[in-house]
């Protein structure tokens, strides 16, 4: 929704909408790595492809950058932050890049 510019739809302030708004190239390309790269990784672990390791590292450093971004050089809001989501998001994908590796090597993966 961010990226459709659809975000009034959701209820969202004018303060929210603009944070969104103003977010750099850099940072709207580290969160497309992230959010892709999860994704396509899934689908690989899903269909048994040792290339799900490397599309999870993708998506880890997208959630490197993003929380870069999110942490050091933007104000984020006190209505936008939400730790526990933050953390969920960290844990998830740090499984999965683990659980990818790890099935890699236990000969799961193709």
């Amino acid at each position: 929704m961010t990226q459709t510019g659809s975000l009034a739809e959701l209820g969202m302030t004018p303060e929210q909408i603009g944070y969104f708004d103003t977010f750099p190239a850099w940072a709207d390309a580290a969160w497309a790595l992230g959010v892709w790269g999860a994704l396509l990784g899934s689908i690989l672990l899903l269909l048994r492809r040792k290339l799900a390791f490397a599309a999870f590292a993708v998506a880890t450093v997208g959630l490197i950058a993003t929380t870069y971004f999110e942490l050091v050089v933007s104000q984020i809001p006190d209505s936008l932050q939400n730790p526990l989501l933050m953390a969920a998001i960290w844990i998830s994908t740090l499984f999965s890049l683990w659980y990818s590796r790890w099935m890699s090597a236990a000969g799961v993966l193709r």
